[in-house]
């Protein structure tokens, strides 16, 4: 054996105990997940992400290598996040409630601490038709908005490891209420109609509050369509004066205990 083919034989082996460190550091992130519910411990903690980027960037301080090293960790850290969210959630995540009741900043959460693909169907049909929703209903009326919500339902039915951000007015539909209980576990987030305001008040892009930003009209909506959507959950989580990581938590516990 000449010098190269002895390099590339410790390359191959070097190749394989990375394999072998890789599966035993994933196995160990799936038992830690376990070792925390069984004892009642918080899932999320951010702070020892941050310990092991600091120890990682001391570990390799005036190391050649350090910024292409550096490159892989974040891919494996990625990927890390991804274990353990498929993990903590086999089945796709779908978020309904009313407006202005946190769907959006979960979803974007949960997309970035699990490595989720996060779909915001509002978002998404705008991208499909190439309109806002605000000319949708404009020129089409609510009833042609709500078939295209219909659609898009079936077209995510082949997704996985998906968090799904639905519109307000998802479960105005039975049949979309039936669809969304074959693709994953349904989260029904609510909040106070004071809460509601405050955090929509400023928002110009909700045509059905178009001349309704008052409590009055929330309340009302929320009581016509709180027996469709607690139908449609399979948990609650209320998040009225709640940071996203609290929210979070007590949703992953919630869904723990069905």
């Amino acid at each position: 054996m000449n010098d190269l083919e002895l390099y590339r034989e410790q390359i191959t082996l070097c190749d394989e105990k990375i394999i072998e460190d890789l599966t035993e550091r994933n196995s160990i992130f799936e038992r830690m997940l376990e070792y925390k519910e069984e004892h009642g411990m918080l899932i999320l903690q951010p702070m020892q992400r941050e310990k092991r980027l600091k120890r990682l960037e001391e570990k390799l301080e005036g190391n050649p290598y350090k910024e292409e090293i550096l490159d892989v960790f974040q891919c494996i850290a990625w990927n890390g996040k991804r274990v353990q969210g498929k993990k903590l959630f086999p089945q796709n995540l779908i978020l309904i409630g009313f407006m202005g009741t946190g769907k959006t900043t979960l979803a974007r959460y949960l997309g970035e601490r699990f490595a989720m693909d996060v779909v915001e169907m509002d978002v998404e049909i705008e991208t499909q038709t190439g309109m806002s929703i605000e000319e949708i209903f404009s020129e089409y009326g609510e009833e042609r908005f709500r078939q295209l919500e219909t659609e898009l339902l079936k077209q995510l039915q082949t997704r996985e490891h998906v968090v799904i951000s639905c519109g307000g007015g998802i479960v105005l539909r039975e049949e979309n209420i039936e669809e969304l209980k074959k693709q994953g576990k349904v989260v029904l987030l609510t909040a106070s109609p004071e809460e509601i305001l405050n955090r929509v008040r400023e928002d110009k892009r909700r045509p059905l509050l178009e001349g309704k930003k008052n409590k009055e009209w929330i309340s009302q909506m929320l009581e016509e369509r709180e027996d469709k959507y607690k139908k449609a959950a399979d948990v609650i989580v209320n998040t009225d004066k709640k940071e996203i990581l609290q929210i979070c938590e007590e949703m992953i516990r919630k869904l723990e205990e069905i």
